[in-house]
């Protein structure tokens, strides 16, 4: 099936079009992620994202490259997106466990989605957040410096990076809702059925 053809039929949700591309490019997303990611559950789910994105994206394929070249650029940001959301959730687990509990509920069949959400959700927040509260953020919580620390690092008072870095937790839980307490030891739930 010619590209320009492909692209029109699955645009148009034909099965037979969409089996094509799907046979046609997930070999190549699998080899891809395979030798990037190291988990094959999340490689599969990369690959399984990008196939969507790039499905999702077709209508404003340009045809100005081939249309593999397009999917792999697709893949490239994916595989940016899946590092990120992977620093993130470490640093969010690392820093609060009580988090990881939460989500671990999530990891029955029946609770998959609430888990992908809890996910989004988090990272969503951080991501948010401005580049300098997420520095700030990064320095305390993952890099786990102290304030004395930090303080030489951006070049500011101890005083001064208390201060930003209380607004930088502000700036998280007002991006990650209401039942997200930030203090100063982490980050606490205000549902009561967590501890």
């Amino acid at each position: 099936m010619k590209e320009q053809v492909l692209i029109q039929k699955v645009i148009a949700n034909d099965k037979k079009a969409l089996r094509q591309f799907y046979k046609t490019f997930k070999p190549k997303l699998e080899r891809f992620f395979g030798r990037r990611i190291g988990d094959r559950h999340d490689c599969e789910e990369v690959v399984a994202d990008t196939l969507l994105s790039a499905i999702d994206s077709l209508p404003l394929f340009s045809g100005k490259s081939k249309l593999s070249t397009w999917v792999m650029a697709i893949a490239k940001h994916e595989l940016v997106d899946y590092y990120r959301r992977k620093k993130i959730k470490t640093f969010v687990f690392s820093h609060f466990p009580f988090l990881e509990r939460l989500v671990s509920k999530a990891l029955s069949p029946e609770l998959a989605l609430e888990e992908k959400e809890a996910k989004r959700k988090i990272a969503g927040a951080f991501e948010k957040t401005s580049e300098g509260y997420q520095h700030i953020l990064r320095l305390k919580y993952m890099d786990g410096l102290s304030m004395r620390e930090i303080a030489e690092r951006l070049e500011m008072t101890v005083k001064a990076v208390e201060s930003k870095l209380s607004r930088a937790r502000k700036a998280f839980r007002k991006h990650f809702g209401k039942k997200i307490q930030i203090t100063p030891e982490g980050l606490k739930v205000l549902t009561s059925s967590i501890d």
